[in-house]
């Protein structure tokens, strides 16, 4: 915890431990996450922060609306409550009140906002490496396993190893459990299983519990999991290979074929009218074409499995 933080926490973290309820999805991502700043410490900076950046987006941009005289820009015309007659002469003073305050409201939400969402987001994006690394650790797990290792040292040793990814994480956590909060096995797996952010990961955990628990032979369950995990990836980049294929043929019809097809029918229409604005063409070459691209390439990145 910063110094930022601290002082954000000493000003409202009595108060928001009061409304921890009110938050339980922020407080899950937070956990999901693996953030190391606790609940209260987080959204006490949140809403600080946002304050403070209204603050100072409202002192700017009132500032700037004040010295370019925005507000008299704003011509009406038509009838006019008389209310509003009496009060033209202060229009300047009134216009960059109302468009400090907007500026206030706007950016400090936008930014409590982005506090609120981001905790998701990174759970969003662990859930996924999780689940493309798994495998590979389950296979590290079985090998440790069948050679005789303890399934506590399996965690630990795969805890130890960040090559697989943030799987190793939840791992060290799982051996956190057992090191440091003196639990055991069965525990430190239901704790983890619980706050993961990955389906898989939180099915692999609760059968291993449910396998130490009955007595099963770890091992098989190991392997068996491994060979499972495997096949659904080979599965999921499959479907990923049909999807761009279909992605790169729409990308092609809409956006080479459609975009020149729009071009060549703009400037015959434009021949026989006579009509010499490119407006439409300005149009389609520096917006539509930029702009679905960059949508296509967006769409792909989000689809992408983790490597």
């Amino acid at each position: 915890m910063n110094s930022f933080e601290r002082f954000c926490f000493n000003l409202l973290g009595q108060r928001m431990k009061s409304r921890r309820d009110d938050y339980h999805q922020l407080r899950n991502n937070i956990i999901s996450a693996r953030f190391k700043t606790p609940f209260e410490v987080y959204i006490s900076t949140a809403l600080i922060s946002s304050i403070i950046v209204g603050l100072l987006a409202a002192v700017v941009i009132g500032t700037l609306s004040w010295v370019f005289q925005l507000p008299t820009l704003v011509k009406y015309k038509g009838a006019v409550p008389g209310l509003l007659v009496g009060l033209a002469p202060y229009s300047l003073i009134i216009g960059t009140i109302i468009i400090t305050i907007f500026s206030l409201l706007i950016f400090g939400g936008i930014t409590y906002a982005i506090f609120l969402l981001y905790p998701g987001v990174e759970a969003g994006n662990r859930r996924r490496n999780i689940d493309a690394s798994l495998p590979f650790a389950i296979n590290y797990i079985t090998s440790m396993s069948t050679a005789g290792i303890p399934p506590a040292e399996i965690f630990r040793l795969l805890g130890d190893s960040p090559i697989y990814g943030e799987s190793h994480v939840e791992a060290r956590y799982v051996a956190r459990e057992i090191d440091i909060f003196g639990r055991d096995l069965i525990d430190a797996l239901r704790l983890v299983s619980a706050s993961t952010p990955s389906a898989r990961m939180k099915e692999f955990l609760q059968g291993a519990m449910a396998s130490i628990s009955s007595g099963g032979n770890l091992t098989d369950y190991f392997r068996t999991k491994a060979e499972q995990y495997s096949l659904e990836n080979r599965q999921t980049q499959k479907m990923f290979l049909e999807t761009l294929s279909l992605i790169s043929e729409s990308y092609v019809t809409a956006m080479v074929a459609g975009t020149l097809f729009l071009i060549i029918l703009q400037s015959i229409m434009s021949t026989l009218s006579g009509d010499n604005n490119p407006l439409f063409l300005y149009a389609v070459i520096y917006a539509i074409i930029p702009l679905g691209s960059a949508a296509f390439v967006i769409m792909i990145s989000s689809m992408t499995p983790e490597a």
